[in-house]
This record gives C-alpha cells, sequence and structure tokens, in this order.
C-alpha cells in the first residue's frame, strides 16, 4: 500500500466527519453523538496523516 493511497483515506475520512457534522446540524436528537463520533474519525484521520508523514520523512517509507 502507498502512502498516497493512506492520504486518500484519510481524506476520505475528513469527508466522513465533515457529513456527521452536518446530521448533527440537522438532527438534535443525536447531534451530541454525531459530534463525538465525527471528533473521533476526524482525530483518527489526523493520527494517520501523522504516521505516514511520520515513516515517510524516516525515510523506512510506505511503499
Amino acid at each position: 500500500m502507498t502512502a498516497s493511497t493512506i492520504l486518500l483515506e484519510v481524506k476520505n475520512l475528513h469527508g466522513v466527519s465533515t457529513r456527521l457534522d452536518s446530521l448533527a446540524d440537522q438532527y438534535p436528537v443525536v447531534t451530541e453523538g454525531l459530534l463525538a463520533i465525527s471528533a473521533s474519525v476526524r482525530n483518527n484521520a489526523t493520527l494517520l496523516e501523522v504516521l505516514v508523514a511520520t515513516k515517510m520523512s524516516s525515510g523506512s517509507g510506505l511503499d
């Protein structure tokens, strides 16, 4: 799996987080839960992005 493939998934995860935020605005009954899940997805996407950057900068690569 290449770094660019993983970064594409990171982008997809950020999109999921954004859509969950939007849903939270539309459905007040579940707003709190959706926002918590959205934050978790966003945080995991960011961690994955940092992992890719760290591995690539260390020279070990992901390819």
